[in-house]
């Protein structure tokens, strides 16, 4: 079924069609780019967004859908039918970015936002502390932009740094409009704190579960937007791309509904990729399982540039299930966090042996920069033979306590720990991912109609090191400062309704026969916890060049034995379930972060190698990863389907 589009409509307002094993005539035009060492550093975050993010026109186009249901799932009779849906925005991600985009690109078009799992599983729904913003008189703007530039070691973009810093307050106050509701004090104020970093108290709140309370009132009010339309369970596979000359446009992307086991194709004038980080390329990470790389290695595989993957941001400061009374059942599927809010609020590190250590690091002590906190634990830990330290509040009021801290002491009170009596044990965790797609100023890329915002986006704000509380309130601006762009973008669209048909569909492999498949998913499993293993003991928190190089070896050759074995068992390249859609982003993205470390020859903010200790001016400099980069092609790194535009 299509219906007919008016000449020249820049709004389309139904259509589907369905491509049954057809003969795809266009497909997917992406890089055969990985990743090795052609990795190379611009001389400012403003010059190198002039070379690399140069948007061009493209005269391939697609239509947008609507749909009568908020939340759906496709049945269909045909296994390996592909259901088409076409909107004017496609936003992959439900989180703080792709929920506040949907919200503002609403008023101009039809939008599906596209998530893996249900819609507030993400990783702002687990953001603790809270969003960092100058809303007191005593604060500003500019010691603000300091804070964050110190805090990111020298690497920020100034012009970045300026732009988020100047326009979060009322990004913030835009939340509490529509409903976010944060603490207050007894004067009536917002209740600000102070976390590691700041040097002022300017983290808006509300108690520890900050993430929920802003996903709960973006969600509210993208369910009663009748214009939006949630796609949960829908897990991206790769962003559909064109290709003519050297421009790259995307048009949407593939999906598998995971609960249908139906692939399902969105075409879209413009893609917003808010999809997250990539925690789980680590065993011990506090990012709930969606977190595993999916956006970043879509959009490398889809020749978008890539931009300081290097510096993985450790939390200090995760629940350590080793030092609890009562020990979990089972392994957590993700590290309990325990917030920065906590040494903000006075909490005081201790090794086992009681001993306070930080001023031995740092004058800033627990306030120090999370880069300096994780490593000085890391520090203890291997000096002492030791699993964990202690993080004590217990000095604190116990009213206090409860009443900013609820749910961290509701959690360790399950494994018979009261916080307000003893301390709490800790380990660093992955946390956050402060490298990314490059985007510029307006959340664009270098291909035409994708932007970015949040975590998967390197927007140049955090530099080396991201300032605690940054990360809500950077994805609330550039979410805010794509929504002009794309909709004028979205308004000059032609369309085109046969493009559906353009590309090759992707297959679930029903024709292997469950026994195969089962084991496919048992050695991905198995592989998978080997690549965490071999990212957690050679890329941590303290690096070597010959131990990036001994994971880059042991990378490679896992990568090979694992599709080796795909293969050897009927596996096809368009085959799709979601543990390899995984496995291939997380191999992507541990290649990546381990071809950007190896190219840093100096130790700045979460890139610490004993072999460059020091700062190097020179290298002052971000990491690009470019689509011209050359490397050993991979099935991870490299787009299913390839060719022109034009025949």
């Amino acid at each position: 079924m299509v219906s007919c589009i008016p000449t020249g409509s820049s709004r389309l307002h139904f259509g589907v069609t369905d491509c049954k094993g057809q003969s795809c005539r266009w497909t997917a035009c992406v890089s055969d780019v990985p990743i090795k060492r052609n990795t190379h550093k611009y001389l400012s975050w403003s010059q190198g967004v002039s070379k690399v993010l140069q948007i061009h026109s493209c005269k391939a186009s697609v239509s947008p859908v609507c749909k009568n249901r908020k939340l759906f799932n496709v049945i269909s009779s045909y296994k390996n039918e592909v259901s088409t849906k076409y909107f004017d925005f496609a936003v992959i991600g439900s989180g703080i970015a792709g929920l506040r985009y949907a919200l503002e690109v609403a008023k101009y078009g039809s939008v599906a936002v596209i998530t893996k799992a249900e819609s507030h599983e993400c990783n702002t729904n687990y953001a603790q502390g809270g969003v960092s913003a100058v809303l007191s008189p005593s604060d500003s703007v500019e010691s603000h932009m300091k804070d964050t530039i110190v805090a990111g070691a020298y690497l920020c973009d100034e012009e970045t740094v300026r732009v988020v810093c100047t326009e979060g307050p009322e990004r913030v106050r835009e939340l509490i409009a529509m409903g976010a509701s944060f603490d207050h004090g007894e004067d009536g104020n917002l209740h600000l704190v102070r976390e590691g970093g700041h040097s002022h108290c300017r983290i808006v709140h509300a108690a520890d579960m900050t993430g929920k309370e802003i996903e709960r009132a973006l969600l509210k009010s993208v369910v009663n937007n009748p214009t939006i339309f949630v796609f949960e369970h829908h897990f991206a596979i790769d962003l559909l791309t064109c290709q003519d000359g050297s421009d790259i446009t995307c048009v949407g992307l593939d999906t598998l509904n995971t609960e249908t086991l139906e692939v399902v194709r969105f075409l879209s004038k413009v893609t917003l990729l808010a999809s997250g980080g990539a925690g789980h390329v680590y065993p011990k990470t506090t990012n709930p399982l969606v977190a595993t790389g999916d956006g970043i290695a879509m959009a490398h595989r889809a020749q978008a540039v890539i931009s300081n993957m290097e510096f993985v941001q450790f939390h200090p400061t995760a629940l350590a299930d080793e030092g609890l009374p009562l020990k979990p059942s089972k392994p957590r599927e993700n590290a309990f966090l325990i917030s920065e809010a906590v040494r903000g609020d006075g909490g005081i590190l201790y090794n086992l042996g009681m001993e306070r250590f930080m001023p031995l690091y740092d004058e800033r002590a627990e306030l120090a920069p999370r880069d300096v906190v994780a490593r000085s634990i890391d520090d203890q830990l291997k000096k002492r033979n030791e699993k964990y330290v202690l993080l004590d509040i217990s000095h604190k009021p116990k009213a206090e306590i409860l009443s900013h801290f609820p749910n961290i002491a509701s959690m360790c009170l399950q494994y018979g720990l009261d916080i307000t009596r003893h301390p709490i044990p800790v380990v660093p965790a992955a946390h956050y991912i402060c490298g990314g797609v490059r985007a510029g100023l307006e959340g664009e890329t270098n291909v035409k109609g994708l932007y970015v915002a949040g975590e998967v986006a390197c927007t140049g704000l955090h530099g080396a090191n991201r300032l605690a509380s940054n990360s809500l309130l950077e994805a609330l601006v550039f979410a805010r400062r794509a929504v002009q762009p794309s909709a004028d973008l979205m308004k000059s669209s032609n369309l085109d309704i046969t493009a559906s048909n353009f590309w090759p569909h992707p297959i679930v492999p029903f024709s292997l026969g469950s026994d195969v498949t089962g084991k496919i998913r048992s050695v991905t499993r198995e592989l998978r916890k080997e690549l965490q293993s071999i990212m957690w003991n050679y890329v941590g928190i303290v690096r070597s060049t010959m131990r990036l190089e001994t994971a880059e070896q042991k990378i490679c050759k896992l990568e090979g034995e694992w599709e080796e074995y795909l293969f050897q068992h009927g596996w096809k390249p368009i085959m799709v379930v979601p543990e390899t859609c995984e496995m291939r982003n997380l191999f992507c993205c541990a290649k990546l972060v381990v071809s950007s470390a190896l190219s840093r020859h100096e130790s700045r903010g979460l890139h610490y190698t004993v072999d460059f200790p020091h700062l190097e001016e020179s290298e002052r400099l971000p990491t690009i990863i470019s689509p011209g980069s050359h490397v050993n092609s991979t099935w991870s790194s490299r787009q299913l389907h390839k060719q022109p535009m034009y025949q």
